[in-house]
């Protein structure tokens, strides 16, 4: 999988990589022929006392070391320029494949999983990238032309290359084998760091409210102690390999002078060679050592491709069809026949044999106990999850045979969480239609009961708004997100327990508002409480996932006995309010 990652999106980059390739080759030579121009001095120069010789070849030294200078830094400079923008096309991929997921997909995989993914993983991909290209393409052509000089310096010497070459890989390649199981626990581990500081986060009010504090923090150091004895388990590994290969490459030094000595004491070798050769040899070695330094973080980089893969072929289980039918413009109707669904894996469906038909200019409630299937009914209307069976239609397309997007620019919803992006009020607003006017926006505003807080707050429809829309009430979010739906002036509206954090009085208001802005649409409303539905052209009571009532207020509490106890059930309530 690392491997077809790189191909993929390596491939623009293949100008880049090519003259990069060219560059590491000059470098290479130039690195290769500067210790046999030294040898030359000391032989040639020093010892015969050759001035003449030893500028000369001083100076050609001089332009061997800019050329190797200027070619490693143009060498790396692309190398970082190509795995930066692969690093980007891959995070973008990653990006584009989870915006087209399914609720079905985001449920499987969980936000703080792919969150890393998009992240780390892809850094992991990077780093292991950047290192390929900026050293390991120069690494064997250095290895090789490294033994090939050292021969052509001195064969009798070759020997200790045959001893201390194997022995360097043989260290590092079995730290590495060690170590790939720790980079497997490193990588889960972070999504599990990820997951708890997300949750945290994100439910502080909750952990404070019920002074979970220290649970919370025994949470994090149990998953953060997971992670952090992976990575020392790793740094541990890596401690003891660079002492093991540095006395590797000392004794290597002390070997070539050794023996050198003795050849060079026989008449066999001169100075200048045996410094030729062991620069030769701490060449081979470094080479050596880089190849498999390379190694090490393979391992990592493919259980984060592996990873990076997984989402990028996942196909949403909501697709776009081969041929997309039209659905006719104007009003239309939304309606239901036979529909069945169930969630991957459960045993039995969530919804049963669900028929009906929200018309436009009316208004369709559903009500049930929580868990009977309400806002998975609603999700299953702008296609977040696919009917196991029977049809969902808009204006007589059955929603899985148009394409998405004429499904969704017909459709407004207002999701059970009211979720709002960091940005401005307005910002946020125009969501619905970027190129809303900003009295379209306070007409919005106006109908979702928003106005007059908007106005405020300091800037008004230029007031911030924090991520999640933290920094408002719940209600005042989700009158924002209904004005938000408002502004995209929609064929359908869904609001999906949209109403629960308003007062009886301002759901009464938003409602009242709603109807002659909602006149030509279709508008169907999820609500556990009967005021929000009581005045509801027509109202479906559902029951563990089936439809065991249908009609307007006054005829379900005499026919249908769920709604009826729903009815009073909530009866004290409203009139205590």
């Amino acid at each position: 999988m690392l491997l077809r990652i790189l191909r993929r999106y390596l491939r623009p980059y293949s100008g880049l990589l090519a003259l990069l390739l060219l560059l590491q080759l000059a470098g290479t030579i130039a690195s290769l022929y500067l210790p046999s121009l030294n040898a030359q001095i000391i032989d040639d120069g020093v010892a015969k006392g050759d001035t003449g010789q030893i500028l000369r070849l001083g100076g050609i030294m001089l332009g061997v070391s800019l050329v190797q200078i200027i070619a490693s830094i143009a060498a790396t400079y692309l190398a970082a320029r190509s795995t930066a923008g692969m690093a980007r096309d891959l995070r973008a991929a990653v990006f584009h494949r989870v915006g087209d997921f399914s609720a079905q997909e985001v449920a499987r995989f969980g936000a703080p999983t792919l969150i890393s993914r998009a992240t780390n993983d892809v850094q992991q991909i990077q780093q292991v990238s950047f290192m390929g290209a900026a050293m390991m393409v120069g690494a064997p052509i250095m290895m090789i032309g490294g033994l090939v000089m050292a021969l052509r310096e001195d064969a009798g010497l070759t020997w200790l290359l045959a001893v201390a070459v194997p022995l360097l890989a043989l260290v590092v390649g079995l730290a590495t084998w060690r170590m790939v199981p720790q980079f497997r626990t490193m990588q889960t581990s972070v999504d599990n760091v990820n997951r708890i500081l997300r949750e945290q986060i994100t439910g502080i009010r909750v952990v404070r409210a019920f002074v979970r504090e220290d649970h919370e923090r025994e949470r994090f150091d149990v998953a953060n102690g997971v992670y952090t004895g992976a990575s020392l388990a790793v740094g541990r590994l890596m401690a003891i390999v660079f002492p093991i290969v540095m006395f590797i490459f000392n004794a290597s030094s002390v070997a070539v002078i050794w023996f050198g000595a003795k050849r060079i004491d026989a008449g066999d070798m001169q100075v200048g060679q045996l410094f030729a050769f062991m620069s030769y040899l701490i060449m081979i070695l470094m080479s050596v050592m880089m190849a498999t330094m390379m190694s090490m973080m393979i391992p990592r980089a493919t259980v984060s491709a592996g990873r990076i893969g997984e989402v990028l072929e996942t196909d949403s289980s909501v697709h776009e069809p081969a041929t997309a039918v039209a659905i006719p413009e104007g009003p239309v109707e939304v309606r239901l026949d036979l529909v069945d669904f169930s969630y991957p894996g459960a045993e039995h469906p969530v919804l049963h044999d669900i028929s009906f038909t929200a018309s436009p200019g009316q208004t369709t409630a559903i009500i049930g106990s929580t868990g009977s299937g309400k806002s998975t009914l609603l999700h299953l209307i702008p296609r977040l999850y696919d009917a196991s069976d029977g049809s969902v239609r808009i204006g007589g397309a059955d929603v899985r045979e148009a394409a998405l997007d004429d499904v969704w620019r017909r459709v407004g919803m207002v999701p059970q969480k009211a979720y709002l992006f960091t940005g401005t009020v307005a910002s946020n607003l125009r969501f619905g239609d970027p190129e809303a006017t900003d009295e379209q926006l306070w007409e919005a505003l106006r109908i979702a009961q928003a106005e007059d807080f908007v106005r405020a707050m300091p800037g008004g429809l230029d007031a911030p708004i924090a991520q999640g829309g933290s920094n408002v009430s719940g209600g005042q979010r989700q009158r924002l997100a209904i004005a938000r739906a408002i502004v995209a002036r929609p064929d359908i509206y869904l609001f999906d327990d949209s109403f629960s954090a308003l007062d009886l009085a301002t759901d009464a208001r938003l409602r009242a508002a709603l109807r002659p802005a909602t006149r030509n649409s279709t508008v169907i409303v999820v609500a556990q409480r009967v005021s929000t539905v009581i005045d509801a052209d027509q109202i479906i009571v559902l029951d563990d996932g089936r439809v065991v009532g249908s009609g307007r207020h006054d005829e379900l509490v005499e026919t249908c006995p769920t709604y009826a106890e729903i009815v009073e059930s909530q009866r004290p309530a409203e009139e205590a309010a």
